[in-house]
């Protein structure tokens, strides 16, 4: 058996908003890191995988559950592991062979080793030659190298990388990866396991042995996928092309959260994007002949497909579009609202946004049973923010008061704070 190196024991994490609310970050996650394995964190933005990797770390403390390194529960920094961070983090003013000592230096080994180990790991990342040089000097691969060399130095158990190529071009990062994955098949890397956070799907495939995929509000582990692929990994292969299309069907909702309970206001949040901003979505794939492929459609606008999951969630929430695996697929409905006339649209837009999205529903039921189809904003607000922090609460009536005054449902008064049902809407 792996030897089990981290416990995550229903580990859940809450910080406190400006306002003195809470905000609610991960939710009883449970998860284990074994010798051998790479585990890849898979999610969107906001949910909570960096928080979940400092965690780990022993940078943040959790608010409940317990994290466990060789069983003994951590109340500090994690000795037995060591971080890549996403902006290279390095010292501007030390040269590279200085950066990769500090953690050996804050640890108390002396000099002469110091150095022999420093200059061992720059060695093993492709440095040589650049000991002397500053930061400044070096291109962002080579940044990156040093903080790899800088934690592999440390010989940890665990590597713990948050998003290290996301601040790469393609081609650097590439090179990384396939570098990365030379040194753990070999003999000569200097750690036992690896956890790294990733919104890239493919990547998520082409490193791991298991890839975690989390859901937001609050973080949340949806599903465990195991990766059974020798390497070095064709991204050409069927095999890869299921998994691929399985981890995107589990962070486009296609498959069912278990974890989420009947949508609500505050189980099922509007995506934060605009009318016309899911309008464009929708007109893309319906010029694309109705089926579209979504890493095309980003490499295509030169955006992160995590960029534009959010437009693909309102479409998918308003019935405008199915989502399989990385393909979208134009639904009827869809096609109608994008071809019809402004007024006809937008009464397809009304209609589906006051059937399916949750906020919009019932900003509509509240104006039909008030006396006069008028409630304060601040009414909703209260009720939001049960689920969500100020900031999002806040965010959330602001999609929903844009999505209902295209609809033509209701109207906002900025001045009296009054949500008004609109007498055209039938909502009264």
């Amino acid at each position: 058996m792996q030897d089990t190196l981290i416990t995550v024991d229903k580990v859940s994490k809450s910080f406190t908003g400006a306002a003195g609310d809470e905000l609610r970050v991960l939710d009883e996650i449970t998860l284990e890191l074994r010798a051998g394995e790479i585990v890849a964190l898979l999610g969107r933005s906001g949910s909570g995988k960096s928080t979940l990797l400092r965690t780990i770390a022993g940078l943040i403390p959790p608010t409940g559950g317990a994290v466990r390194y060789r069983g003994q529960q951590l109340n500090g920094a994690n000795p037995g592991t060591a971080m890549v961070f996403q902006s290279f983090a390095l010292m501007p003013w030390l040269t590279v062979q200085d950066n990769v000592e500090l953690g050996l230096a804050a640890q108390g080994v002396p000099v002469a080793q110091r150095r022999e180990r420093a200059l061992a790991a720059i060695d093993l990342i492709g440095l040589d030659g650049f000991e002397s040089a500053y930061p400044k000097e070096l291109s962002g691969g080579m940044r990156q190298r040093v903080g790899f060399a800088r934690a592999l130095v440390l010989e940890p158990d665990v590597l713990l990388m948050d998003e290290p190529f996301s601040a790469l071009d393609v081609l650097t990062a590439e090179n990384l990866r396939t570098e990365l994955m030379s040194l753990w098949s070999g003999q000569k890397f200097p750690t036992k396991a690896v956890c790294i956070v990733t919104h890239n799907i493919e990547e998520a495939v082409l490193l791991a042995d298991r890839v975690v995929v989390l859901g937001a509000n609050p973080g949340h582990i949806r599903a465990e996928v195991t990766v059974d692929l020798e390497r070095p990994r064709d991204r050409k292969s069927p095999t890869f092309a299921a998994l691929v299309d399985r981890l995107y069907d589990l962070l486009t909702g296609r498959e069912p959260d278990r974890h989420e309970p009947e949508a609500t206001p505050t189980t099922r949040a509007l995506p934060a994007v605009s009318v016309g901003g899911l309008a464009g979505l929708v007109e893309i794939v319906h010029a694309q002949g109705g089926r579209v492929d979504l890493p095309d459609i980003a490499a295509d606008l030169n955006f992160e497909i995590d960029d534009l999951l959010p437009l693909v969630d309102a479409a998918t929430m308003l019935g405008f579009v199915e989502v399989e695996g990385g393909d979208l697929t134009l639904t009827s409905v869809g096609k109608d609202f994008t071809t019809a006339d402004i007024q006809r649209s937008k009464q397809l837009f009304a209609e589906q946004a006051r059937d399916r999205a949750p906020l919009v529903r019932t900003v509509c039921r509240a104006l039909a049973s008030s006396a006069d189809g008028s409630l304060r904003a601040s009414f909703f607000l209260d009720l939001l923010r049960r689920g969500f922090s100020t900031v999002d609460a806040q965010q959330q009536l602001d999609t929903a008061i844009d999505w209902g005054r295209y609809g033509e449902l209701f109207d906002y008064d900025t001045d009296t704070d009054q949500i008004t049902a609109d007498p055209a809407a039938g909502l009264l």
